[in-house]
């Protein structure tokens, strides 16, 4: 048998796969060569590699891919129907009660990626290589359209917790510390399924779904108030990354699950804030060296050394600063920097007073620059998405020589995925999204 991809699609031939062999009948070798039945296996084959990573898109409402109907796909949602509370009058019909339906209409975007392969590898590879491409690319596809489905939701959700609800911003969420800690608890679950319950928000399959990263996982696992689920359903009803259910709620466990990173502010190190060493509460009569700054200047003299690139990026950001002794925060913008003296110009005077050891970190995340975590808590219908069965996902294989003169010698043949995304949040109410810290940072072990 020949060795791997199309050099070896000839009429009759079989391809060795991961799940078998597969009779390939092909008439040449153009791009248009692969049979119906062999573009079949390896349509499904890329989705059957791409589904384990769509935990966001599998509690969509799915609409197909639209057929020569633009470039928009539309969402429907009808109403709940008010209360019928007037009692009926003998021999009197009442008057009948109408549907309403809304429509939500949400633009598509095409995403894709290929892998090259040449003749040379072809020919001398012992692997079948349409097989690994076609498992590379599912996987990568899935985390491709989960990761931009999940995008939308995180920023177009309106409902959102901030740990227990004991603070009001995610600037204020903290990690890391010996206490007072805003990890994720099961009263965090607890608290956004009664703002579910409390809108009459339809279950899916019974229950609500939390969708969350391992690291939360891990310190949801270790609130004294967790308990292990026990087995609950049969294994083939689990969803996609299902770990477990409690208090209503079932968890499906992500990597994709949202983090917001903290913006670092000095690139040599990991670090995530600067250390004040003072702040000058009159006006500061130094110039600005760095940065075009307007207004009163205000200086904060800092510890660290910033480069002049680091200091660039700083002017005109709005920063956290962070006074230890009160446990406060506030925001202040860059004016400009002097990094021969360590000075950070601000246009406005802060409302406290910072000494040596209070902070200052990017005002993007949590508290002292501690990354922020997205728990998203979903009912029925709380979204759609395009069903990538119906035509949203397409496996495209392009063999050596198709490309005509310009592979003018059969060099090259690609393997690639292209897809038809789009998304959109339906129903607000449906949706809640819980902000933590986590004793973990991203990227950490």
């Amino acid at each position: 048998m020949k060795n791997n991809i199309l050099t070896l699609f000839s009429a009759g031939e079989n391809v060795m796969t991961t799940e078998g062999s597969v009779n390939v009948y092909t008439e040449n070798t153009s791009s248009d060569s692969l049979s119906l039945d062999m573009k079949t296996y390896y349509s499904d084959f890329l989705i059957d590699n791409a589904e384990p990573s769509l935990v966001h898109a599998q509690f969509g409402q799915k609409r197909p891919i639209p057929q020569n109907g633009g470039k928009t796909v539309e969402f429907r949602r009808y109403s709940a129907l008010p209360k019928a509370s007037a009692p009926l009058v003998e021999g009197v019909t009442p008057a009948g009660t109408s549907m309403e339906m809304s429509t939500v209409r949400a633009s598509v975007y095409q995403y894709g990626a290929y892998i090259e392969l040449s003749d040379m590898l072809l020919m001398t590879a012992i692997d079948n290589n349409v097989v690994e491409a076609t498992k590379l690319l599912g996987s990568q596809a899935g985390r491709t359209i989960d990761s931009v489905i999940r995008d939308v939701i995180i920023s177009s959700g309106t409902n959102v917790q901030y740990g227990e609800g004991s603070v009001n911003s995610r600037l204020e969420l903290v990690g890391g510390q010996t206490s007072g800690n805003h990890y994720l608890t099961v009263d965090c679950i607890r608290r956004a399924a009664r703002a579910l319950k409390s809108k009459n928000v339809e279950k899916i399959n019974g229950s609500y779904v939390a969708i969350i990263h391992p690291d939360v996982a891990y310190d949801l696992m270790n609130d004294p108030e967790w308990e292990k689920p026990k087995s609950y359903c049969d294994p083939a009803d689990l969803y996609n990354g299902e770990i477990g259910k409690i208090g209503g709620v079932r968890f499906v466990e992500s990597t994709e699950a949202k983090i917001i990173e903290a913006d670092k502010l000095v690139s040599q190190t990991k670090s995530k804030y600067l250390t004040i060493a003072s702040y000058a509460t009159a006006e500061s009569d130094a110039q600005i060296t760095t940065g075009a700054g307007v207004g009163t200047k205000f200086a904060l003299t800092i510890k660290d050394t910033l480069s002049n690139d680091d200091a660039m990026r700083l002017v005109g950001k709005s920063l956290q600063l962070y006074n230890e002794a009160e446990s406060t925060v506030e925001t202040v913008k860059v004016a400009g920097v002097d990094t021969e003296n360590g000075f950070i110009y601000l246009e406005e005077a802060p409302v406290s007073a910072y000494v040596s050891g209070d902070k200052a970190y990017a005002a993007n995340a949590g508290c002292l620059g501690r990354d922020v975590y997205c728990t998203l808590v979903i009912g029925a219908n709380a979204y759609g998405v395009i069903d990538i069965i119906g035509g949203g996902l397409e496996h495209i294989v392009k063999q050596l020589g198709s490309a005509g003169t310009g592979d003018p010698i059969n060099q090259r043949a690609t393997i690639g995925w292209k897809a038809a995304i789009s998304a959109c949040v339906l129903a607000q109410e449906a949706l809640v999204r819980i902000e933590t810290a986590s004793s973990f940072e991203s990227g950490s072990n």
